[in-house]
């Protein structure tokens, strides 16, 4: 049981318009935007702060980096929506899946680039900060423009894991949960 109820319809104009652009055809809102819907303030601001446009970093780095956030995070709520919408999209094997949730920075399920992105990730969970030789890496495969994306990635999802964990979300139906510790052994 979440710790606030969501709101249900009919929702207010500013509240269904948006719902209706994010969600795909058919799905209903999920939980968590519902749940935000409670605090119209809240709702409009995390939705004009939303990162799920066209950006700098391109659809599957955009991804992983949400992936591996959430999952460092333990949001297994926001991680299994993500996974569910997008793993398929942009091309996650069963293999990286899991080393997003359990798999180390240099797992050989993933190309250079994404290892810095993992790394790059890590670091800032971790350490809230980005080492300098990840920094280095990181540098060689992405310009400015995309590492400031990505820190804001990291940002604005460390948010919504908030909220998901805060307000203890229950699991969407149809998203994916986090595979058992002994399938990472293949993502590393």
């Amino acid at each position: 049981m979440p710790r606030i109820a969501a709101a249900e319809p009919p929702y207010l104009p500013e509240i269904a318009d948006p719902l209706k652009r994010i969600m795909p055809e058919g799905v209903p809102p999920l939980l968590l935007f519902r749940t935000l819907a409670r605090n119209p303030r809240i709702f409009a601001k995390l939705f004009a702060g939303g990162l799920l446009d066209k950006g700098a970093l391109g659809l599957r780095q955009r991804e992983i980096v949400i992936d591996r956030t959430t999952a460092r995070l333990g949001c297994e709520y926001e991680w299994g929506v993500h996974i569910a919408f997008f793993a398929d999209r942009v091309g996650l094997t069963p293999e990286q899946i899991a080393a997003t949730v359990h798999g180390s920075a240099d797992a050989t399920v993933w190309s250079p680039d994404e290892q810095a992105l993992i790394a790059f990730v890590d670091d800032l969970i971790d350490r809230r900060t980005i080492a300098t030789e990840t920094w280095q890496v990181l540098r060689s495969w992405f310009e400015p423009s995309q590492i400031i994306e990505a820190i804001a990635l990291v940002g604005y999802y460390h948010t919504i894991s908030f909220f998901c964990l805060g307000l203890e979300l229950p699991l969407e139906d149809y998203a994916a949960r986090f595979p058992g510790a002994s399938t990472s052994e293949e993502g590393t």
